[in-house]
């Protein structure tokens, strides 16, 4: 797998100045473009579609420094319809405008050329399992909330303040099938970029898993049959559930003959009296890849 996403990065960097094909990239890394965004913003930090990006203006800010080329024929060799949009998204990554930069000669940043190479890791163990489920629904509330990485999400802790006791009764009594009790559901922040950088909206269901009718009240997330990889993780909260989401896609998918698929991912979570400590299982729908 390492020598495959190597690949994918030389690819990017022979193809800065033409369009760069997702789906070319998943061919080159022999997997779906949705797994391979997800493990990429994983293990580099940052969103495939925001590196490319980067490298982009960094080599086009060599170009701008350089002189040998007007800022017009700069912007269009990388991709930009005009020169406005390029000085704008020039500004966002170097903080000056070309024109400027080229005036000046001022102080641009400067996205390295990335690689992966084998860190020694895995001496902790990850529990898991995987499981096959018919089709179900998750019932419960829905709410479009940011994406946050680290740390609580204050958007989902006064959405879920915001349901009350008797909603969440009905809510319990309709579940009948794993992961039991009431559940977190995230849902839909692959729908305009697969590699979701932090703030992206999701949607977000706190509900139940259930195979019965739902209540005309509730909002309702229709899941197909499939196979299901189950993470368990306790620790502090709520980052041993966040750290188990990065480990997931860092170290479980790159050592196991699986990858992701659309669809949504399923928290189920248990705190401790102070809120300080959690007991949880994370629901990743994955198919299992060709040997």
């Amino acid at each position: 797998m390492l020598d495959r996403l190597n690949q994918v990065m030389e690819y990017i960097e022979r193809h800065l100045d033409q369009p760069i094909d997702g789906a070319e990239l998943a061919r080159i890394a022999a997997t779906s473009e949705y797994h391979l965004r997800r493990l990429f913003s994983a293990l580099a930090g940052l969103p495939l579609s925001e590196y490319i990006r980067r490298r982009r203006l960094t080599v086009a800010g060599a170009e701008v420094l350089a002189g040998e080329r007007t800022l017009l024929d700069i912007a269009v060799r990388y991709g930009y319809g005009s020169g406005e949009a390029f000085a704008r998204a020039f500004r966002a990554v170097h903080g000056v405008g070309p024109g400027e930069a080229r005036r000046t000669g001022a102080a641009l940043c400067s996205q390295p050329r990335m690689s992966f190479r084998l860190v020694v890791e895995g001496s902790r163990d990850m529990r898991y399992r995987i499981v096959e489920k018919d089709a179900f629904r998750v019932v419960g509330r829905k709410a479009r909330v940011p994406l946050v990485y680290e740390g609580h999400n204050p958007a989902i802790v006064e959405f879920v303040r915001s349901i009350d006791a008797a909603t969440l009764r009905r809510l319990a009594e309709l579940s009948d099938q794993e992961p039991r009790g009431i559940v977190a559901a995230v849902h839909n922040f692959a729908a305009a970029r697969l590699d979701a950088p932090e703030g992206t909206e999701l949607d977000y269901y706190h509900g139940v898993v259930t195979g019965a009718d739902a209540p005309g009240d509730m909002d309702v997330l229709p899941v197909p049959a499939g196979t299901w990889a189950v993470f368990e993780v306790s620790g502090e909260a709520p980052q041993a559930i966040q750290y188990l989401w990065r480990d997931v896609f860092t170290e479980w998918f790159p050592s196991n003959p699986y990858q992701s698929v659309p669809g949504p991912e399923i928290l189920r979570t248990v705190l401790s009296e102070d809120g300080a400590r959690a007991e949880a299982e994370l629901w990743i729908p994955v198919e299992r890849t060709l040997a």
